[in-house]
């Protein structure tokens, strides 16, 4: 009778703990429907079948490493003996399984750039040709080109009406990784080009922690302003999630200049991770951001131990949770996941409006 007891006052004491924690989603849910293009994937590559890619000895022996190999499920072994390629494969195999996503752009990464004008392979933590980008995309119908250029090299416009010329739907930066001081007025000859071949650029905003020793202040929002008064549409990823500069947190910048320019936009990409939790309802609700969100997912974070449905468990009803929990597909999850938490179908739909411009 007394174990009955107990075990009955803990169960009310649990019902009557989530009762007081649930906080519910952050807007209505929304159907969602298929047709989404995922404006924001990664990937990489060890230089295996002569794909040009590289990363980092620092990076390679670094734990994170062994993650992201998992997250596209495939070894290093595997790479060797089967080439890079490998890699956009399965990307391709995964999101060709999902029920709501048709397009994934696949985003070339370049390098730090030294004084002489040439990728600077010592300073370079990771590096994806925009050859081998646009490679994967041409033998996947579902998977889309995403260029990358550094700005500072010598040969920058050039490289840029390739990358146009070979089905690029975007550019692709973080500058804290390869040294780009987006507010530089040397920048304005390659701003004035992708603004006139219709680039967009995806380029992170905010803190960054994926690569040790990344120049955060290369990611303040405020850097913006000069590609934005150039007319070129930027899309400063994940809110600018994190981070503080001049006293003021990260988002808090960026929405500041959302409402100076109408080209300025921003993903939804690794907001529910949980070293971000919060930032999600920060997007949705906050006045500066409405129809200013796109939808991206982060990957290969996505499918990794960061994201979980189960860290929504006082944010979303069990029924509603099951839902996200139940999807059997990765980009199904963070769809899922997203709509149920309140993400508007608008939003997952403005990704591939502004690609296609």
């Amino acid at each position: 009778m007394r174990k009955t007891m107990i075990i009955s006052g803990t169960l009310i004491l649990l019902l009557a703990g989530y009762i007081l924690l649930f906080t519910g989603p952050y807007r209505p849910a929304e159907a969602v429907s298929p047709g989404i293009t995922d404006m924001h994937c990664h990937v990489a590559g060890i230089g295996a079948g002569g794909s040009g890619c590289f990363v980092s000895a620092e990076l390679r022996e670094n734990w994170r490493f062994g993650i992201y190999l998992k997250s596209f499920g495939v070894s290093e072994k595997e790479l060797s003996e089967k080439g890079d390629m490998l890699l956009p494969d399965r990307v391709s195999e995964m999101a060709g399984k999902s029920r709501f996503v048709s397009k994934v752009v696949l985003l070339a990464l370049d390098g730090v750039v030294g004084a002489d004008g040439e990728l600077d392979a010592a300073r370079t933590k990771i590096y994806v040709p925009n050859e081998f980008a646009a490679a994967a995309a041409a033998r996947h119908a579902n998977l889309l080109f995403g260029a990358s250029v550094n700005p500072y090299r010598k040969d920058a416009l050039k490289r840029l009406v390739w990358a146009k010329d070979h089905g690029a739907v975007l550019v692709k930066w973080i500058p804290s990784i390869m040294d780009i001081d987006p507010s530089d007025a040397k920048l304005v000859p390659f701003y004035k080009k992708l603004a006139a071949l219709r680039l967009p650029l995806l380029t992170h905003a905010g803190q960054e922690r994926a690569f040790p020793g990344s120049r955060d202040e290369f990611c303040d929002p405020a850097k913006l302003d000069l590609p934005l008064s150039l007319g070129v549409t930027v899309i400063a990823a994940h809110i600018g999630a994190k981070g503080r500069y001049g006293g003021e947190r990260s988002s808090d910048r960026l929405a500041r200049l959302m409402l100076k320019y109408p080209n300025l936009y921003s993903d939804i990409s690794s907001l529910t991770q949980v070293n971000k939790f919060g930032y999600l309802k920060e997007a949705l609700t906050r006045p500066e951001f409405s129809g200013r969100l796109v939808y991206g997912s982060d990957f290969p974070y996505l499918n990794t131990v960061l994201v979980s449905p189960w860290y929504y468990s006082l944010t979303l009803k069990p029924w509603r949770l099951l839902k996200a929990i139940r999807a059997e597909n990765v980009w199904d999850k963070d769809v899922l996941l997203k709509q149920e938490l309140g993400t508007p179908p608008e939003i997952f739909k403005r990704s591939g409006e502004i690609i296609g411009r």
